[in-house]
Parts: structure tokens; sequence; C-alpha cells
């Protein structure tokens, strides 16, 4: 019963965030193209009521996410975002007023059984609200190395699939690096007040780390297929949170036999998030927006 409250605020940032993809991917679509990373894309996104529209439907998780993070563990709360997909994918199919096949409808079904598969198996436990700082230097620093390195990566390459999937990694570590850091500073918060919240450190670090992923995510949309850029956003977000909520919070996860059906359960996941992403649905949903962008 003491989860119920984040696994329904989870649930919600996720339908949240997955409209969120749908209007971002349409709107990110509709701007011209560039190479490198340029600053002046989010300006023209601001003129597209669509992205508008996205934008609100982020903050609406974003604070779906806050309230699941302040009263559940990381180890919860972040895998459960791996929903995302699925429900990217039956909300597109009601934008575009096109149903989705059987085959679609077993790897959604694939995905919410091995979700809850691995997650009954884990039984993610341990709530801690605060980490030291000595932990959090040397998670920061791996994490921002490795977008760092992602980024570099992807603009060694020209537009396609390898290139999203470079940049959607780098935005799905941004991500779970602003969950952990969110957490903390929702219990100062909590905790400690308001004023507390606005000087805490953690506070102005998820910010930038947000603010970072969504930027990263604007490019990764631009820059290929949501075949290639939503696998890696969801699953990669899923795993570091999970590396996080159990290096830094301490959260514990069963171990044993018990890694057998959770090995299962994230196949399953795996299995399933791919499939959905070769779907026609998927395909339907990068090129709804190639006349769009042809206009511009």
């Amino acid at each position: 019963m003491h989860l119920l409250l984040p696994v329904l605020f989870a649930l919600l940032a996720a339908l949240s965030n997955a409209l969120a993809t749908v209007l971002q991917r349409k709107a990110a679509l509709s701007v011209p193209r560039s190479d490198g990373l340029r600053a002046g894309l989010l300006l023209d996104l601001l003129r597209r009521p669509v992205w508008l529209a996205g934008i609100v439907a982020v903050v609406a998780a974003g604070v779906c996410q806050a309230v699941a993070l302040a009263t559940g563990p990381l180890t919860i709360v972040q895998p459960l975002f791996v929903l995302e997909l699925p429900l990217a994918l039956m909300i597109a199919s009601l934008f575009f007023r096109t149903g989705l096949p059987a085959r679609t409808w077993a790897a959604v079904a694939a995905v919410v059984v091995g979700l809850g598969t691995a997650l009954a198996a884990a039984d993610p436990s341990g709530n801690r609200t605060q980490v030291p700082l000595d932990r959090w230097i040397v998670a920061l620093s791996v994490c921002a190395g490795a977008m760092a390195l992602l980024v570099a990566a992807a603009l060694r390459r020209s537009e396609g699939r390898a290139r999203a999937a470079c940049l959607a990694s780098a935005t799905a570590i941004g991500y779970a690096v602003t969950a952990a850091l969110m957490k903390s500073s929702v219990h100062i918060l909590d905790d400690d007040g308001l004023a507390a919240f606005l000087t805490a450190w953690q506070t102005y670090g998820f910010a930038a780390f947000g603010a970072s992923a969504l930027f990263l995510l604007e490019h990764a949309m631009q820059a290929g297929p949501l075949v290639a850029s939503q696998p890696a956003l969801t699953l990669g977000d899923a795993t570091v949170s999970l590396a996080l909520g159990i290096t830094l919070y301490e959260e514990h996860v069963r171990t044993g036999w018990w890694v057998v059906p959770q090995a299962c359960g994230v196949a399953l996941v795996a299995v399933g998030v791919f499939a959905l992403a070769r779907t026609e649905m998927a395909r339907t949903l990068a090129d709804t927006a190639a006349p769009e962008r042809a206009r511009t």
C-alpha cells in the first residue's frame, strides 16, 4: 500500500512524457535541420504551438515525477518510465487516427508483463532521503563524462540512426541524473522548507542536467527516426536510474535465484521495446512531419 502513491504518480508522469514525445517529435521535424548542436533550434521551436503543448506535458510529468520520487525509491519510480514507448505509440495512433496491429499490442504486452515480472522479482526497497557529497562527486563526474563522450561520438557521425541513438543515450543519462538530484532536492523542500530548497546545490543541479537533457533530446529527435532514439532513451533512463538508486541511495534489490526472473523480465522488456521500435506506427510518427519540414 505504501508504494501505491509513487507508482500512481510515476505512471502519470510516464503518460505525460509519452504525450510530450509525440508532440515534440512533430515539432522538432518541422524546423530546419542542422549538422551541429544549434542553440537557435529552441528559438525556432518556441514558435511552434505543438512544441509548447509538449512543454506543458513535460512540466506536468515533472510535477508527477517529483511526487513519485518524494514518496518512493528511485529503483521503482524510474523503471516505470519504460512504459513511455508503448504509451507514446498508442497516443500517436490516436493522434493520427491509425489503429495498432495485433503484433504491436503483443509487443506492448511484452513490455508490461516483462516490467511487472522484473519489478516483482527485484522487490526494490529502501528510500534514503540524502546522499553524502563524496558519492555525488563520483556519480556526477562519471555521468557527465559519459554524456560528453556520447555527444562527441554523435557529432562525428552524419545524420541517421547512429547519431540519434548516441544523442538519445546521452539524454537518458541526463534524465536519470536529473531524477536522482530531484529526489534529493524534493526531500530538502519537505524537511527544511522553501528557503533551503532554493539554496541547495541539488536544486540547481537537477535544473542544469534537466535543461541539458531537454536540449539533447530535441537534437536526438531531429537527428534520426524515433525507432533509433526512443529505445535508447527509454531503456537507458531505466538502467542508469537503477544504478544510481543502488549506488547513491543504497536501495536494495533481491539477489540469489531472484536474478533469474529479473533477467527474464528485462529480456522480455527489451524484446518488446525493440519490436515496438520497428512498428509501422513508429515509422509513421517519424514520417508524418516530413511535409511540414519541407514547407519551412
